[in-house]
């Protein structure tokens, strides 16, 4: 009896220790699953990290070049402005100076006439 006593512990401690083996074995799998997991999720982050850097630099490109392009129309219109109020000055000057021979062609005229006037109330 003694030794199914002891054959049956002897059982009992070889199937522990099988079991046990396993346990670890699974155990160290599961570690290494995790292990690459973890490193997966990493790269994504890395990757999602790259790519929010790329879309911001693009996002101040952007903001950078609507910048230069308003100023660049804010030049645009004010040098169009200017224009025209050199433009419309030029006209002004000129219709002016068109009214002032006018008036000195009129003026001439009635001094003609005046003279005209004062010979033949002499003669």
């Amino acid at each position: 009896m003694k030794k199914v006593i002891l054959g049956s512990l002897a059982i009992l401690a070889l199937s522990m220790s099988i079991s046990c083996r396993e346990t670890a074995d699974k155990a160290k799998s599961a570690t290494e699953e995790a292990g690459a997991a973890l490193e997966e999720a990493g790269e994504s982050l890395k990757e999602a990290g790259e790519e929010l850097e790329e879309a911001g630099e693009g996002a101040m490109d952007a903001a950078k070049e609507a910048s230069e392009d308003a100023m660049k129309a804010a030049e645009d219109a004010a040098e169009t402005v200017k224009e025209a109020g050199e433009k419309t000055m030029d006209a002004a000057k000129e219709a002016g100076n068109d009214v002032k021979d006018a008036a000195n062609e009129a003026a001439d005229k009635a001094a003609k006439k005046a003279n005209e006037i004062e010979k033949a109330v002499k003669n």
